[in-house]
């Protein structure tokens, strides 16, 4: 049998994508279907142009993310169906570069990023979370767990690793909000990045001779030996900034799974040796966000499981439904604290794997240590079903988490 007839020539039809506002961490029904019928199939999503295949199965999930014959420069230049209602990718954000570009303009800050470098913020990024955990204390219960300590530490984290000053944290914050929600519209997102990257641009621009350690000192060096452009290294330092705000959604996820079922809480405060393995099980059980993220461009004929894949085709991988994969994780549906191996792809993989994956883990650990260890009580203030989630984000975690003790 030749290869040929053993290729799919018939695409799948085009599944419609609506994409409901989830709560909870309920996964998407329409992803698990799409899972079953195939591990490729077809899309389109709200918003956007055509359709794109969407690939599910675990292995072939990682082949696409780090295969160079799917690109992301051509993105750029093309309306692929895409959940945001608005896509403003700037030229030269690394997120829509192709190697060598991409991996010239990753190591500029990959000191900052490596366990060696985010382990340089361990002990300032304790004593922040140790001061929320302080006042939430102090100010006494019930309390809102995002906006005490869930959406005030991991700005205050990203900050610091960014050389961010304390003062402008507030700015920050409400561009990168305005950066990720699709509720606002094109224009007030627009801005939004255009204030952030004027502001990114100033920072750098004055740390051109610099030596520090924080990722805009980094920049501002690799500038200044012309080894990335200042509009690159404003590109990269928007998506680290925005990717911090990432942890408070991740860790209200985290922590509404773990107050929902009281049973996994206790198990953690009773075995804290385990808490690391734990993470990472949550990490693989969130559904971080909605849909997909970013497309790749096939930039030539590729099969994949079957599925001829032609040259100029637009391809999602889907990091959620390869992290539910029956094939790798076994009981996928279960949150098992003693999986192991478990190989996740929560912070995606390949070239473009999340430059703070290490910084997420840390401030994971570092939160379910201080809110279990010093908060022993702590338990939801409402039934778990009125725990108001956000509505229109393309990352998904609570707008809220009521808390008591």
């Amino acid at each position: 049998m030749t290869e040929e007839s053993t290729l799919t020539e018939s695409p799948p039809p085009v599944r419609q994508w609506p994409v409901a506002d989830l709560t909870g961490t309920d996964f998407d029904p329409v992803l698990a279907e799409l899972m079953r019928e195939g591990p490729v199939t077809r899309i389109q999503l709200p918003n956007g142009e055509g359709w794109a295949w969407l690939v599910t199965r675990y292995e072939d999930v990682r082949a696409v993310a780090n295969d160079p014959r799917f690109g992301r420069e051509a993105v750029m230049e093309a309306p692929v169906t895409r959940l945001a209602p608005h896509f403003i990718p700037d030229r030269g954000a690394v997120g829509f570069l192709d190697p060598p570009d991409h991996t010239r303009l990753r190591r500029s800050v990959a000191a900052a990023c490596t366990a060696k470098g985010v382990e340089r913020i361990r002990d300032k990024a304790r004593g922040m979370l140790d001061e929320l955990v302080d006042e939430l204390l102090q100010d006494g219960p019930p309390a809102d767990l995002t906006a005490s300590v869930l959406s005030p530490f991991p700005i205050a984290v990203i900050c610091e690793l960014m050389g961010v000053p304390a003062g402008d944290r507030h700015d920050m914050h409400a561009w990168a909000q305005l950066i990720l929600s699709s509720a606002h519209g094109k224009e007030v997102s627009e801005k939004a990045k255009r204030e952030m990257s004027a502001y990114f641009s100033d920072l750098v621009g004055l740390r051109e001779n610099s030596t520090g350690e924080d990722v805009a000192s980094l920049l501002g060096a690799a500038v200044g030996r012309e080894e990335v452009t200042l509009e690159e290294a404003v590109g990269l330092a928007v998506l680290l900034q925005i990717g911090g705000e990432a942890v408070t959604n991740n860790s209200g996820q985290m922590f509404y799974l773990l107050l929902s079922r009281p049973e996994l809480a206790e198990r953690l405060r009773a075995e804290p040796e385990i808490r690391p393995r734990a993470i990472d099980e949550l990490l693989r059980y969130i559904p971080h966000r909605n849909a997909v993220g970013l497309s790749r461009i096939a930039l030539e004929d590729v099969e994949i499981s079957g599925v001829r894949i032609r040259a100029g085709d637009p391809v999602y991988v889907s990091y959620l439904a390869a992290n539910r994969d029956p094939e790798v994780f076994p009981d996928p549906e279960t949150i098992d604290f003693s999986r192991s191996p478990n190989p996740h792809v929560a912070f995606g993989f390949g070239p473009h794997y999340c430059p703070g994956g290490q910084l997420a883990r840390l401030e994971s650990e570092l939160l379910v240590d201080a809110l279990l260890d010093r908060v022993p009580g702590l338990r939801l203030a409402v039934p778990p079903d009125q725990v108001p989630f956000k509505k229109g984000a393309l990352i998904r975690g609570p707008e809220a988490l009521p808390v008591t003790w």
